[in-house]
């Protein structure tokens, strides 16, 4: 009990136990306000595009195709009603309009960003943890991830993609996989750490369960790495999915997606940059905004970074 005691309290500077001083700290961080403020606007309409859009995303009507930014035209849908529509950012080739393609593309994006970093979190998670703390694991498991990681991650995904079809669950596993490595090798780092501190020592001499020590003593201390990690990995995801759409290996040509957007109208870039443009716009403000949300994160999380900075 003795020992527990030590472990709990050696565990309190941390912040582990009230998530409210440390919500406080983040909220404190201005990068973290302005990246998270973004995403989260970036997320509320990607979730209400059924309201937002202003029409059926796949809907196509060729007379009112190539229509610039604002362009009010007749659209004429397939059941023969034809009304006035404002083209708020233009219209493709097809007459589909781009605004509410790409808040539809939105949500395939906001889904695979945030669930890779879940999937691949957890995974290195597993593998961190056996690594680190168990030694006759550690070769094995380190040597498996710096083969997994010799394997460019957009190679790996394109070959999965191909193999299995373009469906959303068989691009996030395709995009998570590659990811495993890195946060398992980051929290590997955190546990040889962690490990030969007194408190963890002391709850190894009390024969204190493995998992409690595990679960208890040593993840908690590398919660902040890994949220942090799991910003960049999640900004690494929406840019692969983008990229694997816009090679055409991503998702069907029918579901609307940032990737597919821009390959579609890159052909007639020259005359119609709006094709490309607007997507393409919105790719980049998520992903600035995750890794500025990442940033802000590591500067409040990581004490080191920030005696460092300091």
């Amino acid at each position: 009990m003795a020992a527990e005691s030590v472990a709990d309290a050696a565990l309190e500077p941390s912040g582990g136990r009230s998530p409210v001083p440390l919500v406080r700290r983040v909220l404190a961080n201005g990068a973290a306000r302005l990246g998270g403020g973004t995403l989260l606007l970036l997320v509320l309409a990607a979730m209400a595009a059924p309201w937002l859009g202003t029409i059926d995303p796949t809907a196509i009507d060729p007379a009112s195709g190539n229509l610039l930014p604002g362009t009010s035209g007749e659209f004429t849908s397939l059941a023969g009603d034809t009304f006035q529509h404002l083209f708020v950012m233009g219209s493709d080739s097809l007459g589909r309009d781009i605004w509410s393609r790409v808040l539809y593309g939105a949500r395939v994006s906001m889904t695979v960003g945030i669930t890779v970093a879940a999937l691949s979190v957890a995974g290195g998670i597993l593998v961190g943890l056996a690594a680190g703390y168990f030694r006759r694991l550690d070769g094995v498991l380190m040597r498996l991830m710096d083969g997994m990681m010799a394997i460019p991650g957009i190679l790996f995904a394109i070959t999965l993609v191909a193999a299995w079809g373009g469906s959303l669950w068989t691009i996030i596993v395709a995009i998570a996989i590659p990811e495993i490595p890195r946060v398992a090798r980051l929290l590997r780092s955190v546990v040889l750490t962690v490990r030969e501190e007194p408190y963890v020592e002391a709850a190894i001499a009390l024969d204190t369960p493995t998992l409690r020590i595990l679960l208890r003593h040593i993840l908690p201390n590398a919660i902040a790495p890994l949220i942090v990690q799991g910003t960049y990995v999640c900004a690494a995801a929406i840019l692969v999915e983008a990229i694997l759409s816009f090679l055409g290996v991503g998702m069907p040509a029918d579901i609307p997606t940032w990737g597919n957007i821009m390959a579609e109208g890159r052909m007639q870039f020259t005359q119609y940059p709006h094709n490309v443009l607007v997507p393409g716009a919105f790719l980049a403000l998520t992903v600035l905004a995750v890794n500025i949300l990442g940033d802000g994160l590591r500067d409040t999380l990581d004490p080191k970074f920030n005696k460092r900075g300091g």
